[in-house]
């Protein structure tokens, strides 16, 4: 112990006490949650922070340029809409084509027009009738029956006469009779996708080119035919002796069983008619009517252009049209191209608002332009190679080839198509194995563009004029924005003043409203 003058030892020297911070006081509106520090994230939130912001920030900055380019197409054909027409005049009508994409549905194809055409559209108030297609080759045969349809109604005949009625023929009566006029100017074409714009070409040769009457129904094959059910062979029926037909023998005597009769009932009068215990005859049943095939096959194929006889219906200038790009790619490895076009729209928006704010106005339109190639007829290993032939031009130079621009347009997109749209079918076999004909599919999205001069000349599409691009650029930097004239102040004086507007009449009363109808803001009592 120390007071027996030992040392002291370590159980005998007091401990420090441990000091306490003082708890700071929390803000009463965060009672409950835990406190944040203001500290660095840690490596992985730096990572995952850094690639969402960054892909966030892209996002919105692409939807936001995007609006703004869809806001000026938009605003340059807005005037549009302000036009009046006569009361007995149609308004304008575009066509609009659009097929499902080659390894996918038509429900991508509708919000493509939903989100980057229809917004110009409605801009400027326009109308527009929309030809659908779900499978290869109905755009092409709802085309060409629209021409036919214009051929008859301009006086072309079809050796086989519709009975039918057609119910737009019916629309075009009613309309004369009370003197509608239809649109005297350009109407337009708006064909949406390289697959699509393959089969406008295809209907438009198709109807203009084509008779008037369907090609004849290919004959039946082995695979039309009922099955034959198998029955017992010819020969294995026993054969009759013409020898033995006539005999002397009896014929064996028939068994025959009496039927037990009731006795007759009497007779119903004369004022009680009998009653009828026939039951009506069953109506005859119609025939069933077969679905005609769809898409329709072609009245016409390429090969048969040249030889056939152009409609002497047809117009000098067919309708102007513009084929706008359809960007679809689909599969897995494809992914960053994906999500870089995801990122990118607004050049899309761009491209896509010019081409439709073109058509809408309708200031200018010029011919597709076309190629001609030029080869040499003359073999310079030839000994007679000086000499030309008769008829052909300065040393031997003939015609190849000609190439229209319709051919190219928008050729690089069958590069992304799937690869489901290339397979060949599989050959139709029957129940022994054998290869059965069947007459070829048309592919109208894998076979070549073919053209004839006929008709290519009559086509034609919009441009925008120069004066309207630059307009464009001008209402792209805000020039024509509506701006208001009113200053900060003044703005929340007049919000203030229907704030109290509004709470002095709905706690005014009778009076209060008296006071309003004799200030001409409302209605008096009486109404």
């Amino acid at each position: 112990m120390a007071d027996n003058g030992s040392k002291p030892t370590a159980n005998d020297v007091p401990l420090p006490q441990p000091v306490t911070k003082p708890r700071p006081q929390s803000n009463p509106v965060f009672m409950g949650l835990p406190r944040f520090r203001a500290r660095l994230p840690s490596r992985n939130w730096s990572i995952f922070l850094s690639i969402t912001g960054s892909f966030t920030s892209a996002l919105l900055y692409d939807r936001y340029q995007k609006k703004q380019v869809q806001r000026k197409w938009c605003k340059l054909v807005s005037h549009i809409s302000q036009e009046s027409l006569p009361v007995n005049q149609l308004p304008r009508k575009i066509t609009v084509f659009l097929s499902a994409p080659p390894g996918d549905g038509l429900r991508s194809a509708r919000e493509y027009f939903q989100e980057y055409v229809k917004p110009v559209l409605v801009a400027a108030a326009m109308d527009w009738d929309v030809v659908e297609g779900r499978k290869e080759g109905q755009v092409r045969a709802e085309l060409g029956e629209r021409i036919r349809k214009i051929r008859e109604r301009n006086g072309e005949l079809p050796q086989t006469q519709n009975l039918e009625e057609d119910p737009e023929d019916l629309v075009e009566k009613a309309r004369r009779g009370l003197n509608v006029r239809p649109w005297d100017g350009l109407q337009g074409d708006l064909v949406i996708g390289r697959h699509t714009w393959k089969e406008y070409i295809r209907g438009l040769h198709e109807g203009w080119l084509g008779p008037l009457d369907p090609p004849p129904e290919p004959p039946l094959t082995h695979s039309d035919l009922s099955p034959i059910t198998e029955t017992q062979p010819l020969d294995d029926i026993p054969k009759a002796d013409p020898t033995n037909l006539i005999t002397d023998q009896p014929f064996p005597e028939a068994h025959i069983t009496e039927i037990p009769t009731e006795a007759p009932s009497p007779l119903p009068s004369s004022s009680e008619s009998p009653p009828s215990t026939e039951s009506p005859p069953p109506p005859p049943a119609e025939p069933e009517k077969k679905k005609p095939p769809s898409p329709v096959p072609p009245f016409i194929l390429p090969s048969q252009y040249p030889t056939s006889t152009l409609a002497p219906t047809i117009p000098c200038s067919l309708p102007p049209s513009t084929a706008l790009p359809l960007p679809h790619i689909l599969g897995f490895l494809n992914t960053p191209i994906r999500i870089k076009r995801f990122l990118t729209r607004r050049y899309l928006a761009d491209e896509v608002g010019r081409d439709v704010a073109a058509l809408v106005l309708a200031a200018q339109t010029r011919p597709y332009t076309s190629d001609t190639s030029f080869a040499s007829s003359i073999d310079p290993d030839s000994p007679s190679s000086g000499t030309t032939l008769e008829g052909e031009g300065l040393g031997g130079v003939v015609e190849s080839g000609k190439t229209y621009e319709q051919q190219s347009l928008l050729a690089y997109e069958e590069k992304e198509w799937h690869k489901s749209v290339y397979k060949t079918p599989a050959p139709v076999k029957d129940s022994e194995g054998k290869e059965i004909p069947v007459p070829p599919k048309e592919r109208p999205w894998l076979e070549p563009i073919i053209l004839d001069e006929r008709v290519a000349s009559k086509m034609s599409t919009f441009q925008l004029a120069p004066g309207d691009e630059s307009l464009a650029k001008e209402i792209a930097k805000g020039k024509y924005d509506e701006v208001d004239p009113r200053s900060w102040a003044q703005k929340g004086k007049d919000t203030l003043w229907r704030v109290g507007v509004f709470m002095d009449f709905v706690e005014g009363g009778k009076e209060g409203r008296g006071r309003f109808a004799d200030q001409g803001l409302i209605g008096g009592e009486d109404e």
